[in-house]
C-alpha cells in the first residue's frame, strides 16, 4: 500500500485544535489537497527505490536514486519549498501551520527525500534572519525556490553534541570573506546532483574566538562561487545507514588547497545563536518527520490487518476473520493511530504558537512555541519509533521481511530521536531552560490551556466521553506536580534531581498535551453532531480521544512517580552499572 495523507484530519486538527485562522478555509483545503496529489503521486512511489537504491558515492560525487530529480524539480517548479517564506524573497508567505501539514506529507511519502527540503527550510530562516543584506541579495530567492539547497554543518568526530569541542577553523581573507579548513561528518545532504549549487552553513572558529560554545562563528560557504568556480570542498565519503539510504549522509572536508570561501553570517563568535535558529526550525520539522512516519505505518498496518485473515474473532461468522477484529490487534492498530493523532496535533500547535509570535501576541507566543518546540521534536519522535515498531507487529512475520515495507518504516523512523538534537538533549533543553522562562509562567499558562479542555468536557457530559475527563484531569494533576518538582530542584541548586527526571518528565508533558488536544478535537466532534453535522468520522474521532484517555494517559501517574522519586538512581549508578 503507498501513503496517502489523511487531509480530512489535518484540517480538523488545524482548525479545531492549533486553531488556523489566517487562511481561508477552502484555500487550505485546496492547498493541502495540491500537496496530497503530490506526495502520493510523485513522491511515495520512489521511497521503496530509494531505499533499494541508495546514493553511490564515486569520485567525490553522489548519484541520487532513479526518478529523484524529477521529483525534485516538479517539488520546486510547484513552489512548494517556499510556502512560509517571505513573498519579498518569492515564497508564498503562508503560515506555519500549513507548511507544517505539508511537511508532514513529504515525510510521510517519502523520508528520505523530505529531509532535502527540511534542511533548506532551516537556512532560509537563518539567513533571512541573521544574513546581511548582500547575502540575502544573493542567496536568500535561490534557496526560497529550492534551486540551491541548504545544508547544516556542525558535527565533527570529536565533537557532536557538545559543540564547544569543535575545531574547524575560519581565517579573515581581508576582503570580507574567509577561509574554511576542516572536517565535518554526518551532513545530510551535504552533496548531491539535484542541483549545480548547495549553500552549507558551517560553523568555525576564528583565531581570537574564546573557548568553548561562545567562540562559534557561523558561516556561508557555497559548493560554488559567485564567480562559477568550485570552492575548496568536498564529499570525501558516506555514511551505510540503518535507514534513510536514499538521503546521503556526508562527510565533508573544507580547504584541501588553502581554505574554502565563506561569508560570516550574523556576529563574529555569535554563530550558535543563529545556527539556533536554523535547529529551532529543524527540529519542528523532524517531529512533523515523526508524524509522518508514523501515519505512514499506520496506514500500512491498518490495510495490513483488514486483509490478512488469521483465526476466528469471537462472534465471527468464518473460520478465519481479518486480524483486524482480533481485541489485541485493534489495542495495537488504536494506540497507532491515537498516538499519530496526538503527536501531529502538539506539532500543529508548535507552528500555530511560532505563527502567533509575528503577530500581536508577539513575545509570550513565542515563549510558549519555545516550550513546545523540544516536545514536539522528541515526543513525536519517540512515538514514531513506537508506531513503527507495532507496525510490523501487526504484520507479524510479514513485518520481519522487507516485502511489506513496514520494516523499511521502523529503519527509516529510528534516526529521528538521534538527529537535531537527541530526544534526551530535548529533555534536558525543556527541564533546565523551557521550564523556567519567565518564571514558570509559560508553562503553568500552558497547563492552565489543558484545564480548560478538561472542563470542557465536564461541560459537555457526553455519554460518549466515557472516562475522558477525569484521566485527563488525572494526567494534568500530574503534570502540575512534576512540573513544581522540576522547577523546585532548578530553584534550590539541585540540577541533578531535575535532569534524572528530565526525560520521563517529557514523556508526561507530551502524553498530557496529547491527550488535551485528542480531547478537543473530541469536543469540536460532539458538537458539530449535535449541530447535524453527518460525517462519520465525527464519531471516530471521539471513540479515539476515548481510547487514548482510558487506555494511554494512564501512564501520566507512574511517569509523575518516576520524575518526583525516581532521581535517586543517580547516588549509586555507578554501582548497578557495574554489577
Amino acid at each position: 500500500m503507498s501513503y496517502r495523507a489523511p487531509v480530512p484530519e489535518m484540517l480538523f486538527t488545524l482548525r479545531h485544535v492549533a486553531g488556523l485562522e489566517a487562511v481561508d478555509p477552502d484555500d487550505a483545503e485546496a492547498i493541502l489537497g495540491e500537496a496530497a496529489r503530490i506526495a502520493a503521486g510523485v513522491i511515495a512511489p520512489l521511497n521503496r527505490i530509494g531505499d533499494r537504491h541508495g546514493t553511490p558515492f564515486a569520485d567525490g560525487r553522489v548519484t541520487t536514486p532513479p526518478g529523484w530529480r524529477e521529483a525534485y524539480r516538479t517539488f520546486t517548479e510547484g513552489g512548494w519549498n517556499g510556502l512560509s517564506a517571505e513573498a519579498e524573497h518569492g515564497g508564498q508567505g503562508l503560515p506555519k501551520l500549513i507548511e507544517a501539514a505539508c511537511t508532514e506529507m513529504w515525510n510521510g511519502a517519502n523520508l528520505a527525500f523530505g529531509l532535502c527540503p527540511l534542511l533548506t527550510q532551516g537556512g532560509i530562516e537563518a539567513l533571512a534572519a541573521h544574513g546581511s543584506d548582500a547575502l540575502r541579495e544573493r542567496y536568500l530567492g535561490k534557496l526560497v525556490s529550492g534551486e540551491w539547497p541548504a545544508t547544516m554543518n556542525l558535527t565533527e568526530p570529536q565533537a557532536g553534541s557538545d559543540l564547544a569541542l569543535l575545531r574547524t577553523r575560519a581565517e579573515p581573507a581581508g576582503d570580507g570573506t574567509y577561509r574554511i579548513t576542516g572536517s565535518k561528518i554526518y551532513i545530510t545532504y551535504g552533496e548531491h546532483d539535484l542541483a549545480d549549487n548547495i549553500v552549507h552553513l558551517v560553523l568555525a572558529r576564528l583565531p581570537d574566538a574564546p573557548a568553548g560554545t561562545r567562540g562559534i562563528s557561523l558561516f556561508l560557504v557555497p559548493k560554488v562561487l559567485p564567480d562559477g568556480t568550485a570552492n575548496d570542498l568536498r564529499c570525501s565519503g558516506i555514511e551505510h545507514k540503518l535507514g534513510i539510504h536514499a538521503s546521503p549522509t556526508c562527510s565533508m572536508a573544507f580547504g584541501d588547497n588553502g581554505g574554502a570561501t565563506g561569508w560570516l553570517i550574523g556576529q563574529e563568535h555569535k554563530g550558535l545563536a543563529c545556527m539556533f535558529t536554523m535547529m529551532n526550525a529543524a527540529r519542528l520539522g523532524v517531529g512533523l518527520q515523526g508524524v509522518g512516519v508514523a501515519e505512514a505505518a499506520t496506514q500500512r498496518a491498518l490495510a495490513y490487518a483488514q486483509e490478512r485473515r488469521q483465526g476466528k474473532a469471537l462472534g465471527g461468522a468464518e473460520a478465519a476473520s481479518p486480524i483486524a477484529a482480533h481485541p489485541d490487534v485493534q489495542r495495537m492498530l488504536l494506540t497507532m493511530k491515537a498516538y499519530t493523532a496526538a503527536s501531529r496535533a502538539i506539532c500543529y500547535l508548535t507552528a500555530a504558537a511560532l505563527d502567533a509570535s509575528k503577530g500581536a501576541e508577539g513575545r509570550p507566543a513565542l515563549d510558549r512555541a519555545s516550550l513546545l518546540t523540544p516536545v514536539a521534536k522528541a515526543f513525536s519522535t519517540d512515538l514514531a519509533n513506537e508506531v513503527t515498531s507495532l507496525g510490523v507487529q501487526v504484520h507479524g512475520g510479514m513485518g520481519f521481511v522487507e516485502e511489506t515495507g513496514a520494516a523499511q518504516l521502523m529503519r527509516d523512523a529510528r534516526i529521528l530521536g538521534i538527529y537535531e538534537g537527541t530526544n534526551g538533549i530535548q529533555a534536558i533543553d525543556l527541564t533546565a531552560r523551557k521550564l523556567p522562562l519567565n518564571g514558570g509562567a509559560t508553562v503553568r499558562s500552558q497547563i492552565a490551556w489543558m484545564r480548560r479542555t478538561a472542563e470542557g468536557l465536564l461541560k459537555a457530559g457526553e455519554p460518549a466521553f466515557g472516562h475522558m475527563a477525569a484521566r485527563l484531569r488525572d494526567g494534568i494533576g500530574s503534570l502540575d506536580r512534576a512540573t513544581s518538582h522540576q522547577l523546585a530542584a532548578l530553584a534550590s541548586n539541585r540540577p541533578e534531581a531535575a535532569l534524572a527526571g528530565a526525560a520521563p518528565y517529557l514523556r508526561l508533558f507530551g502524553l498530557t498535551l496529547g491527550g488535551a488536544c485528542l480531547a478537543r478535537s473530541a469536543l469540536a466532534a460532539s458538537a458539530a453532531l449535535k449541530a447535524g453535522g453527518t460525517d462519520p468520522a465525527h464519531a471516530g474521532r471521539i471513540a479515539l480521544a476515548r481510547f487514548y484517555a482510558e487506555n494511554l494517559l494512564t501512564a501520566a501517574e507512574g511517569l509523575e512517580q518516576t520524575v518526583v522519586a525516581g532521581g535517586a538512581f543517580t547516588d549509586d549508578a555507578a554501582l548497578a552499572l557495574a554489577v
